[in-house]
């Protein structure tokens, strides 16, 4: 007797019958596929599958749903958001219409200094009730697993104050939820650099440690902000305390992070704007998984990752929201694929590819999480009708997502 039987799907995808760590190069465009299958649910996982032929007849379930004519996958995994924050920044949206760089913004008070002020005067229940909204939000877009950074506190208590708040979600909702320390965010205006080095390093990691609320370390590694250097001292800190690097690196310049990133071992450097040949060997040289995180690219006028330099190159590639009030506003994984397609020159195939298996493998979630494989957690999606993964991108702003499962139950209708 199963939880729930999804029958006469039109495509399951992402169908592998045993979990792998990620997928490579030409690998990227191969994502199998099964036509008119039927996918069953137990105890939160997933059960079986297979061609509706094969279907037993006397399978049976406490929930039947019909699938004909629609697409199931399973759920993305967002490996780069900035969920937990206090308010939304668009008046320096306006300011980069009117000719703002994010730079000029940043230094007159704005960008992560603005959040960083607007959540220190924020209580945990207010930002946790904020952050319910966007939780709720991300789901209805296909989202089962993600990621959320500290960053906007800039003060022990207030880094921490935003990893509890990250913590307390992944209770509050069935999101799987990873937590980072990204406290090397921004150098708050009462600081020197050094001495707000010496607090990430000397009370920061340490309090988020002993309190078990981080997964990983994050640094800021970009120029005007935490140099390589820097990045590697707070990154090696982290790790003392069993906490995962991963890195923001060359969103505005050539700032030396992907380099820091492979050195340290990071599981992954995201953004990646702006990097060549010297960044795409170094890389091929780890096992430090590249992120795209195409909605920023999009929202700052930036250049976009070369997804293509780096595929056929042989290396793996990830896709992220970014999700934050100041450069990517939008939490949609669907709008991501979108625009890794649109403007990255990325085929379906490799962004479904990027959006699942290779984000969760930069959370350690490979053996549980971003495919259809028995034994996994029935984290899963029901489309809209549709004919092809192609429609998820071709139809840009529309939300593909008619009904979501997460740790095998039944979440929402977005209708």
């Amino acid at each position: 007797m199963y939880d729930i039987l999804i029958t006469h799907i039109h495509n399951l995808v992402q169908v592998r019958e045993q979990a792998l760590g990620f997928v490579r190069g030409a690998a990227m465009r191969n994502l199998p596929t099964l036509e008119n299958a039927y996918l069953a649910i137990a105890d939160g996982l997933i059960a079986d599958f297979g061609s509706m032929e094969n279907l037993s007849t006397s399978a049976k379930a406490t929930t039947v749903i019909q699938a004909g004519g629609r697409l199931v996958l399973p759920s993305f995994v967002d490996s780069h958001t900035h969920l937990v924050f206090a308010d939304t920044r668009e008046e320096e949206f306006v300011m980069k219409l009117k000719g703002a760089t994010y730079q000029q913004i940043a230094a007159s008070g704005g960008g992560i200094l603005n959040s960083a002020h607007k959540l220190q005067q924020a209580s945990e229940d207010e930002l946790l009730a904020k952050a319910m909204i966007r939780a709720i939000e991300v789901i209805k877009t296909g989202t089962g697993a993600i990621e959320i950074k500290s960053g906007y506190g800039l003060t022990t208590k207030d880094e921490l104050k935003m990893l509890r708040v990250a913590r307390k979600l992944s209770k509050a909702t069935p999101l799987t939820v990873k937590t980072t320390l990204l406290g090397a965010h921004a150098v708050p205006k009462d600081k020197s650099k050094e001495q707000y080095i010496a607090e990430v390093v000397e009370e920061m990691i340490p309090a988020a440690a002993e309190e078990k609320l981080a997964d990983y370390v994050d640094v800021f590694c970009e120029s005007g902000f935490f140099s390589p250097e820097e990045t590697e001292r707070i990154v090696e800190a982290g790790k003392q305390y069993g906490l995962i690097p991963r890195l923001h690196a060359n969103q505005l310049n050539r700032s030396g992070g992907v380099q820091v990133g492979v050195k340290t071992k990071a599981i992954s450097v995201d953004h990646l704007e702006n990097i060549g040949e010297e960044e795409i060997n170094a890389l091929k040289q780890s096992l430090t998984m590249p992120v795209s995180l195409p909605a920023a690219a999009f929202f700052l006028g930036l250049p976009f990752t070369p997804a293509r330099q780096l595929m056929d190159a042989g290396l793996p590639l990830g896709i992220a929201t970014d999700y934050n009030p100041g450069s990517a506003p939008s939490g949609s994984m669907p709008f991501t694929i979108a625009l890794a397609c649109i403007k990255m020159r990325m085929l379906p195939e490799e962004a479904i590819n990027a959006a699942t298996i290779n984000t969760a493998y930069t959370l350690g979630l490979s053996n549980t999480h971003a495919s259809i494989t028995k034994g996994k957690v029935a984290n899963v999606f029901i489309t809209h009708p549709m004919r092809s993964v192609a429609a998820i991108p071709y139809s840009l702003s529309t939300n593909p997502v008619d009904q979501v499962i997460l740790n095998g139950k039944v979440i929402t209708q977005t209708k």
